[in-house]
Formats: C-alpha cells, structure tokens, sequence
C-alpha cells in the first residue's frame, strides 16, 4: 500500500502555483491458462504498472479550467517525471470548461472490504494448470453427446491502485479474481450445440470445475434439436446471465454523465414510475460479494449504496465530479475508470434488482406458458440506452405447463427497456454474483414479441 500511495504523493507534492494535480497509480498481475486435448494449449502471465496524472490549470477568478491527461505503463522515475510534464504541456492547450474539477473529500468513510485473497499468489502455477486440465476432462467425461470441448480456460488477477491528489483526496484498493470457464459442444448427427459454464471467486479454493463442467454440458445438451420458434407474444423467462447482460446496458442509461448530455432515456424523469412496483435497483459497490466491488471510486471518493429505482419509482443516477456539476448536483462516489490509461467517468460498478421471493424453478410453475431464454446476441447492436429500444437474438427452451420443453433458435425477442421494466411480473431470489456491473438473477416479463417462423 504505502510504496504506491507514497509514489502517487511524492507527484503531488511537485504541483505548481495555479494548478492541481490528481495521480493515479496501479500495478497488476494475472495469469490465463488454456485446456486442449488433455494437455495446456497456452499458458501465459503478466505484470502490469503505471500511472495516470491529471493535471488542472485554474483560470483566474473563475470555475473550472483547463484539464491535461497524460499516462505510462511504467513507475520508473524518468518516466513518472516526464508523464507529469506532459499531462502539464496537454493543459496548456485544452479548452476551457466551468465544470472541470478534481474530486474533493465529501466526509463520507470508506467501506471497510475485504477483497484480497492472500492464498492467490502463493498457490502454485503447477494447481491451477491441473484445475483446468480438471475442468476440460469432466466435460468430456460427462455425456456421450459431448464431441468437443471449443475452451477450457483458468484464470486469476491481483491488481492494487492508490491516488492522490492537491485537493485532499488519499486512496488505496486491492482485489483479487479467479475463474474458470469452459464451453462444451454437444451433437447428435448433424446438430451441434455449444453451452458455456463457469465458476468465479475471490481465491482459487472458491472455485468449483464440477459446477462449471455442469452447467456448460445441461445448456448445450438440452438445445440439441432446437428449432425456430412460432412466431407471437408471451411471457419471457431470462436466464440470470441474460439479466446480468441486460442490466449491463440499462446501467447506461442511469450515468448521470449520460444524462447531461442527452443520451440516456430516463433524462426528466426522476420521480416517475418507470417500472413495476416490484422494481428496486441499487448499485452498491460496498457489497463484498461483487466481483466490482471498491471502496473508492475512481477518483478516491468512497464509493456507497445508491438506490436508483425505489419500488418502480427512479430516485437518483450516478455521478462522478464533473457530470454532477454540470447537472448542478454533487459526485454520488460512482466514477469509473479503465486503470491509469483512462479517466473518470460517472458510471454502475455493482448493480442489483432487490430479490424477489422465487426461486426459479417456482418462477416457471407461476408462469406455465412461455419461453425461457438461456442465451442472447446481438446484446450492443441490438439493446439501444438511447431509445430503449431492445431487439435481440435468442435461444432457449419453451415453457409449457411450468415445465422447459423444446428447445427454441433463430428466435428474436423484441421490447423496449422502458417496456421491459414496466412488465416485469416476477424477480427470483436466486440472485447470482457475476463478473461485470450487474448481478443476474431469473426475471419474467410479460408480453414480449416473439419473431421466429
């Protein structure tokens, strides 16, 4: 902790009359490893470091200013000191801007996270490849429709960043991530089917290749025999994968940055239904169990609970300094950023449907008749903020009498995001934790447009 909060002071301390500084400084270490045929197909490990300096000039007797952004992908001094002259040079001939700011210290504390696994690093390389190999041969041991595993993949990453700015910001994180991935292809004649499963933790012992090595055979093996689907409207049955992707775009839609600049379709609305009484959405990165989880944002504020939609009411969006005081509000600790090449932006780190009192298979009983949707594409062309406008390709299986029947392709399944919301009839309990700003759980919606034959 101290040598890269220490480094990212030690840059601050150089601030010249009439201007702030903001350091951002992260190192990084992850490792991937390929299963093939029984043997490693690829195994390959990183080290990672650098820094990103923001740098604000103050305009005389004003707001705001002009803001240089300079990066490396090194910690060595010659290159800390020249990154700081560039970010200075940049400002120089940046545009003006009232709302420019660096993050001040807003009194919230810090959530206390534990999200650092020790055991991580200290687990041998020589583990983690049999962990795969492990994951590959279950696949191929657990079906005789199985004809090929496509991947078989362990991975796991540590990353620690601080910063430190002249306007009094001090923060350091660490976390830590491990997975396993596996894709299964399953045939029988000429169909083929491919099911994707996977298993995620903090630290390599919270990992299960037997849930993995499951789930990717039951998704391919039950579409063998898919067909299109009949062509009308029904209720829709999302797997809590589909969710967790959906809600990933949503949460676009919720950036006050967004907002501001006119392309989000909740703009005006706050304080109107804007979904089913059912509906409370909460982005909360203090929630140790997400794999986003922070307890500082991307500018060194404390990152905190901030409910969105309250019992199908939208209460507030998500802003980091500058967005919210181009909207005239305050940062509700939620920028983001891609590592010390990027820089802040207003944006979900954590965000989650409250639990409904369903799990799935009940969910299913309860609707009887419809489509249970397993997988989509076509999700970044097809799902647009903007409009709302949702249009998706499906697969899945059918739902009859509470029960999944037929599996069902080449169906596209139509609504907008503002429909979407307002139909939701059922939120499971089954709520699962999943790499990305969503967590996903099943979700029913009714009336959506089936396109099949």
């Amino acid at each position: 902790m101290s040598e890269l909060l220490d480094l990212a002071e030690a840059v601050v301390a150089q601030a010249k009359p009439g201007e702030e500084i903001e350091v951002y400084v992260a190192r990084g270490h992850d490792i991937d490893i390929r299963a093939y045929e029984g043997e490693v197909e690829s195994l390959s490990s990183a080290t990672s470091s650098g820094l990103g300096v923001r740098v604000l000039l103050a305009e005389d007797g004003g707001e705001g200013g002009r803001l240089g952004f300079a990066w490396a992908g090194s910690l060595d001094d010659d290159v800390v000191t020249a990154t700081l002259a560039e970010a200075r040079d940049n400002a120089t001939y940046a545009t003006v801007d009232p709302d420019v700011a660096l993050a001040r210290p807003d009194g919230v504390a810090p959530a206390e996270l534990d999200l650092w696994d020790e055991d991580l690093a200290a687990t041998p390389t020589d583990r983690k490849v049999a962990l795969a190999l492990d994951l590959e041969q279950r696949v191929r041991a657990a079906d005789p429709r199985i004809r090929q595993v496509a991947e078989a993949d362990y991975g796991d990453e540590r990353v620690e960043a601080a910063l430190a700015s002249t306007s009094g910001i001090r923060a350091f994180t660490r976390r830590t991530a491990a997975y396993l991935s596996v894709s299964a292809i399953a045939g029988e004649g000429t169909d083929s089917q491919t099911g994707t499963g996977f298993s995620v933790g903090r630290g390599f012992a919270a990992l299960d290749p037997a849930r993995a090595a499951d789930d990717s055979v039951t998704r391919a093996v039950r579409m063998l025999g898919a067909t299109k689907a009949a062509s009308g409207r029904c209720t829709v049955v999302f797997d809590p994968r589909v969710v967790s992707t959906l809600l990933a775009v949503l949460s676009m839609a919720l950036s006050g940055e967004a907002v501001v600049k006119g392309r989000s379709f909740f703009a005006g609305r706050i304080g109107e239904t804007v979904a089913s009484p059912d509906v409370t959405l909460v982005d909360d990165p203090t929630d140790a169990r997400s794999f986003t989880a922070a307890a500082f944002d991307g500018e060194g504020l404390a990152c905190r609970r901030n409910v969105l939609v309250d019992g199908g009411v939208l209460r507030r969006f998500l802003y980091d300094t500058v967005s919210a005081r181009r909207a005239g509000t305050v940062s509700t600790g939620s920028a983001v950023r891609g590592g010390f090449a990027g820089t802040p932006g207003a944006g979900c780190r954590a965000l989650v449907l409250q639990p409904g009192q369903l799990d799935q298979a009940r969910i299913l009983g309860a609707v009887g008749e419809g489509l249970y949707v397993q997988s989509v594409t076509g999700v970044h062309t097809g799902v647009n903020a903007i409009s709302g406008d949702l249009s998706v390709g499906a697969e899945g299986l059918m739902l009859r009498g509470g029960e999944l029947t037929e599996p069902v392709r080449e169906v596209t399944v139509a609504s907008t995001l503002q429909r979407l919301l307002q139909s939701i009839v059922h939120i499971g309990s089954d709520l699962e934790w999943l790499p990305g700003v969503a967590a996903g759980q099943t979700l029913a919606v009714a009336d959506m447009q089936l396109s099949g034959h």
